[in-house]
């Protein structure tokens, strides 16, 4: 019989094996290439000068629900975020969309999901985030008009202006840049043969090399590189040590131990699994391997629905985050975006669990 210290090791070695061998070279590096680019040649005022009361409600909502994809932010560091644009003046439905769809929607966590748990799951988490982010930004708003009241008052002649630095390079560089960088994220890791594969990312990364000699500057390639590795040496040692750990737990606590709790998809296995979401802390990516390895998604031990609504639930709010999110707009707000967060999680689960998919 094996010595559970050592069977719980074997295991946590084979599950980081597993998901560094499935998923790094064809999915998180294309990733954090992407979400390294994004923050460097995307400007992060250009989209929060959007988020004031005076704003409208189409402009400003829209923005904050996707800005999350811009700024390729993580749970840990959308809290300082949100309270520096509130102190800018802010509008409070604006900077709770901002807050709760900013760590659903980070493209790494996007791309991640939809490798290891399934296109319909990435691609319900990234929709779903968008949506509720509004419903509830617009209802936190609905419920304590006073604060946009009083921040229209202090900062209407501070509003911010319009950046007046130009780009000088032609309007399709950019996009051009961004659409060769998905292109290879999409290539690598489709089912082509891995011949074509290597040859079209060959050629795709040919074309990302040209516009980075011909059409930016060193500084600015030297910035996106400074961004890719402040993302991987935040993101990825997490990842390693968050997925041997889940590994190590599902030794103890095999994925079968969770199937009367969230296997099927009721409004009850939604709600626990929303409710875990809320109370537990997991960095950016970690997520992704807890609902796959540890609840047992990807061995049919975990529904569709309470899948996502851990999605929804996790990455926005924990007992930690809801601490500090307690600090900046006060216990009461605070109860009532937690509350909305895990009320329509649930809903989204139970409606995605039960589409039939």
């Amino acid at each position: 019989m094996t010595d559970p210290v050592i069977g719980s090791l074997l295991l946590g070695w084979e599950t980081l094996f597993a998901y560094l061998s499935q998923h790094v070279v064809t999915c998180l590096i294309p990733a954090f290439f992407i979400a390294g680019a994004i923050a460097s040649f995307i400007r992060k005022d250009a989209i929060l000068k959007y988020f004031s009361p005076e704003t409208k409600k189409t402009t400003s909502y829209g923005i904050a629900s996707v800005s999350g994809i811009v700024l390729a932010v993580c749970s840990c560091t959308i809290l300082p975020m949100f309270a520096g644009i509130l102190k800018k003046g802010s509008g409070l439905g604006p900077a709770i969309t901002f807050l709760y769809a900013g760590p659903a929607i980070n493209i790494l966590a996007i791309v991640y999901t939809a490798q290891v748990l399934g296109l319909d799951l990435g691609l319900a988490r990234a929709v779903a985030a968008i949506i509720l982010s509004i419903l509830i930004g617009l209802i936190m708003m609905s419920l304590f008009p006073a604060h946009d009241e009083d921040t229209t008052k202090t900062h209407a002649a501070a509003r911010r202006a319009v950046m007046t630095k130009e780009d000088t390079r032609p309007c399709w560089v950019v996009p051009a840049f961004f659409v060769f960088l998905v292109a290879i994220l999409l290539v690598g890791t489709s089912a082509l043969d891995v011949f074509y594969r290597l040859l079209i990312v060959y050629f795709l990364s040919m074309a990302v090399a040209f516009l980075l000699i011909f059409y930016f500057t060193r500084d600015e390639v030297t910035d996106w590189g400074y961004e890719i590795w402040d993302l991987t040496k935040k993101i990825f040692p997490i990842l390693i040590i968050g997925t041997f750990l889940l590994g190590v737990l599902a030794f103890f606590l095999p994925p079968e131990t969770f199937r009367p709790f969230i296997g099927d998809n009721s409004l009850t296995a939604n709600f626990l699994a929303a409710i875990v979401g809320a109370i537990l802390y997991m960095p950016t990516l970690l997520e992704v391997p807890v609902i796959g390895t540890t609840l047992g998604y990807l061995t049919g031990s975990m529904a569709k629905g309470p899948a996502l609504a851990l999605l929804l639930t996790g990455p926005s709010i924990s007992l930690p985050s809801l601490l500090v999110i307690y600090r900046i707009i006060g216990g009461k707000k605070t109860l009532v975006y937690a509350g909305l967060v895990i009320v329509f999680s649930t809903l989204a689960g139970f409606v995605f669990g039960n589409l039939g998919w």
